[in-house]
C-alpha cells in the first residue's frame, strides 16, 4: 500500500497539473466507495493537499460561488493510481473519472478496488473515521521525541503495531516501519520503548521517509505517479523484504514473521528482544 512518501510524491506531481481546472463532467463505478465522485462537477480545483495516506483535493464552487467549498478525498488503497490524460480513459479498471474544462481527464485507476474517492464538505471527515482520527504528521515540528514517547507508553501494543495504527503518527506503513525500527535497533515486537529509544526511533523514521521522498517513493508492484513513472527507493531498502539476506550492519541473516498479522522483517542481532 502506498505510504506517506508515495502519496506525497503523487500530490506534488498532481497539484500543478489540475490546479485551476474546472470539473465539467464526471462518472464513477457504482460502488459506494466511488459513487460520490461526480459531485465534484461544477467546481474548480484550488489545490492538492495530503493528510497521512489521503489526498485532499480542494474544490471551489464555480456555478454558485456562495456555496460551501467541497473536498475530493482520495485513498489509493493497494493498487490505486491517478492519471491526467488528453482523452477519456478506456481502461476497465477506471473507477472514477472527471472531465476538465480544457478537455483533459483526471481519472482514478484501481485494480483491486481497495481505494476510495469521496466528495465531502471541506474538512468534514466524520464519514471517514480513519482520516478523522489520524495522529500527527511525522514532520510536524510540534511532534517531539518527548511527545512521541508519551504516546508510545500510553499503549501496551507492540511498537510496530503502534506505528501502523496511524494514531501514533500518520502515513507510516509496513515498509517504513521496518526500515525505521531496523535503523533504531528496536525489536518490532517489543512493548516497551524508553524515552531515548523513542526519540531515536522518531529521528530515524523521519530520515527514512525523507529519503524515500527524495527518490520518488518505493515501487514494489503497482505504485505509479500521475505521469506513470515509478519510484526508485526500492533499491535502497535495508530491511523490508530482505528476509534471509545479510544485515547491512552486522552481516547476520535478517529474519521475518508475522507480528499482529503483519509480515515483519528484522535483524535478530541488531534488534535483539
Amino acid at each position: 500500500m502506498p505510504e506517506l512518501p508515495e502519496v506525497e510524491t503523487v500530490r506534488r506531481q498532481l497539484d500543478p497539473l489540475i490546479r485551476g481546472a474546472v470539473v465539467v463532467a464526471g462518472r464513477s463505478h457504482p460502488s459506494a466507495k466511488f459513487a460520490s465522485a461526480p459531485n465534484a462537477v461544477g467546481h474548480q480545483f484550488s489545490g492538492v493537499n495530503r493528510r497521512g495516506k489521503y489526498l485532499l483535493l480542494s474544490l471551489e464552487p464555480v456555478v454558485s460561488p456562495g456555496r460551501v467549498p467541497l473536498e475530493l478525498v482520495i485513498h489509493l488503497g493497494m493498487t490505486g493510481a491517478l492519471h491526467v490524460d488528453p482523452s477519456p480513459p478506456t481502461d476497465p479498471y477506471a473507477r472514477a473519472e472527471w472531465e476538465l474544462d480544457d478537455g483533459r481527464w483526471l481519472w482514478f485507476r484501481d485494480i483491486r478496488r481497495f481505494g476510495r474517492t469521496v466528495v465531502v464538505l471541506r474538512g468534514d471527515h466524520q464519514l471517514l473515521p480513519t482520516l478523522r482520527d489520524l495522529g500527527p504528521e511525522p514532520f510536524d515540528p510540534a511532534l517531539t521525541g518527548a511527545s512521541f514517547y508519551r504516546a508510545l507508553v500510553g499503549s501496551r501494543r507492540r511498537v510496530k503495531t503502534q506505528l501502523l495504527s496511524q494514531r501514533l503518527v500518520a502515513g507510516v506503513g509496513n515498509i517504513y516501519a521496518d526500515e525505521a525500527l531496523w535503523r533504531a535497533g528496536i525489536y518490532p515486537g517489543t512493548r516497551r520503548v524508553g524515552p531515548e529509544r523513542a526519540a531515536r526511533l522518531l529521528s530515524h523514521l523521519r530520515d527514512v521517509l525523507a529519503e524515500a521522498l527524495d527518490h520518488g517513493g518505493t515501487t514494489l508492484r503497482d505504485y505509479r505517479t500521475p505521469d506513470r513513472s515509478t519510484g526508485s527507493n526500492q533499491h535502497r531498502l535495508d530491511c523490508y523484504g530482505r528476509s534471509g539476506l545479510p544485515c547491512r550492519e552486522c552481516g547476520g541473516l535478517l529474519t521475518s514473521r508475522p507480528i499482529d498479522q503483519r509480515t515483519t522483517t528484522w535483524c535478530p542481532t541488531c534488534q535483539a528482544r
